[in-house]
This record gives structure tokens, C-alpha cells and sequence, in this order.
């Protein structure tokens, strides 16, 4: 790999941070790791060619383009955290992922089993990273932050809101949302 391929997959990863939380070789590793998947299992889950995934692993490509797509590996997160803790079985786990690979994506803030607690309110988490796949869908990182910048001067509000959802870290969004809660 030359000294430009090494800059732009680094630039890529860089951006999958800012997009995703963390490089998506890193977070499909994991998924793969903790659902007992293998690369093809994955990319047919997510309804990804098994090259498209390599490509997005490796930082070759930066952004997952289909917000279904990306609510899927958020359903697959969800779900490895509920293997982990052991309220899910693998029995389990594996009709789950064909009901994540059948789905389409849906509205923001869904209802559904797999974005509810046993209460059936939706996760803080759950309701953030929909919240930042929506914003991510509809515009790269770099570009919400400048449209924060834009309106920070006559609504810092609202602008801290599109840094924090749009560009920053699930975590900070997680405690941006708790904190402005009743």
C-alpha cells in the first residue's frame, strides 16, 4: 500500500470514528467475535456483499451508505450485549439475526422487541444511536459541524445538539440526552 492508500484508508477510519464511534473493523471484529459469526455470516445479516464488508473493514470505504444498513449493526450490537449478559440464548440470538437480516429499517424510534427494555420504553442508548444514525445518514461529520458553527451565534442550542448527535461519541450523547430528560 503506498504512502496516499495508507493516508486515505487512515482519513476513512477517522471518519468511521466520527460516524460510528469507532473504525468499523474494529466493531464488526467484535460483533463477529461475540455472535460466533464469520465475515459472510455478517455481510448476509447486515445485506452487505461480503466485499462491500472487506471494503468498509478494512477503511477502504467510509461510510456505510444505506441507514438500514446501519440500523442493523445497531440492532447487532444491541443484541451481542444481550448474548454477553446472557439474557438472550445462542438459540436465541440466531433467530434474531434472521429477523435483523429480514428487517428494512424502520422509522426512527420504533417500538419494536428489539428496541425496547422489558418495560417497553426505549433504550437510552437505543433512542441516541438512532438519533445519530439519522444525522449521519443525511450528512457526513465535517458538514454538521459546520452547519452547527453556522447557527451557534442565534441558536447554541441547537447547535450543540447537532455536534454532540451529528459528530461526537455515543457516550456524550448518552449523557447530553439524560441530562436535558425531566
Amino acid at each position: 500500500m503506498d504512502a496516499a492508500q495508507q493516508e486515505a484508508t487512515a482519513r476513512a477510519r477517522e471518519l468511521q470514528r466520527s460516524w460510528y464511534g469507532e473504525p468499523l473493523g474494529a466493531l464488526f471484529r467484535r460483533l463477529i467475535d461475540d455472535l460466533g459469526l464469520n465475515q459472510a455470516r455478517l455481510a448476509a445479516v447486515l445485506g452487505l456483499s461480503a466485499p462491500m464488508l472487506s471494503q468498509l473493514m478494512s477503511g477502504q470505504r467510509a461510510k456505510i451508505g444505506n441507514p438500514a444498513v446501519v440500523q442493523r449493526v445497531q440492532a447487532l450490537q444491541e443484541l451481542a450485549v444481550q448474548v454477553a449478559d446472557g439474557s438472550v440464548s445462542a438459540a436465541e440470538a440466531t433467530d434474531r439475526m434472521d429477523e435483523i437480516k429480514k428487517s428494512q429499517g424502520g422509522s426512527v424510534l420504533t417500538g419494536t422487541s428489539q428496541t425496547t427494555t422489558g418495560s417497553g420504553a426505549p433504550t437510552v442508548r437505543r433512542v441516541v444511536r438512532e438519533i445519530q444514525s439519522l444525522l449521519r445518514s443525511v450528512a457526513a461529520a465535517g458538514d454538521i459541524i459546520d452547519a452547527a458553527d453556522s447557527l451557534a451565534p442565534a441558536h447554541p442550542e441547537l447547535a450543540e445538539f447537532l455536534r454532540v448527535y451529528g459528530a461526537g461519541r455515543t457516550a456524550d450523547a448518552v449523557a447530553h440526552y439524560e441530562s436535558h430528560q425531566n
